[in-house]
């Protein structure tokens, strides 16, 4: 059985912002941990997109 998830530690997910705007299949997604506590407000990194073949903006989702 999984532990469950003490302190500020939150895992989410990071969506890629270009390809989902650019209409092609498929979504290219990152699943990360943040801390709550020092990055309250939403995450943005700079990823590879591997279907586009490039670094892209992913931002967090949920």
């Amino acid at each position: 059985m999984a532990k469950k998830a003490k302190g500020n530690r939150l895992q989410i997910i990071l969506e890629c912002t270009e390809h989902k705007t650019s209409g092609m299949p498929g979504t290219s997604r990152y699943v990360t941990q943040k801390n709550r506590k020092n990055t309250p407000d939403r995450l943005e990194l700079k990823k590879y997109n591997p279907i586009l073949k490039r670094m892209t903006l992913h931002r967090e989702i949920k």
